[in-house]
């Protein structure tokens, strides 16, 4: 389990026993987002968060991407999970996220929409985003309440 320290960093919180590893919500940020990943993803996920210091949206996948095909960074050749659960907020005593949105994400490295039949259309469908990437992935988002 990951989360944040006093400056913001992603630190250890605590060492799982199982296949995920999870990233809590960063209270520094006034929205709430959470996400749990296959550890094989970690170093893609760690590489990501280091990138993001410096480099924003393509440029950072880009940057990312590069380094898994220079062989910098490992990224598995087979699917893998990724879950996010998002919210405009988190009421303590509640217990609840404010807003909740649960999305899926299936990483399928260089997939494209003719080795996947997915459109690359955006939608509430299951689509493929970045295809022919080292970040190819399989979206699955349905619709918001």
């Amino acid at each position: 389990m990951l989360g944040y320290n006093a400056s913001g960093e992603a630190v250890t919180l605590r060492k799982g026993t199982n296949d995920l590893n999870c990233l809590a919500d960063d209270p520094g940020q006034k929205d709430f987002s959470v996400a749990c990943y296959h550890k094989d993803l970690e170093a893609f996920m760690a590489r990501g968060r280091e990138l993001a210091v410096a480099l924003k949206g393509n440029a950072r996948h880009e940057a990312r991407w590069k380094e898994v095909e220079q062989g910098k960074v490992p990224m598995p050749r087979e699917p893998r999970m990724l879950y996010v659960l998002t919210g405009s907020g988190y009421d303590a005593a509640k217990g609840e996220v404010t807003d909740p949105y649960l999305r899926w994400v299936v990483y399928v490295p260089y997939a494209t929409p003719e080795s996947t039949g997915l459109s690359t259309t955006p939608g509430t469908a299951p689509w493929l985003m970045y295809p022919g990437t080292p970040g190819a992935h399989i979206m699955i988002s349905p619709p918001k309440k």
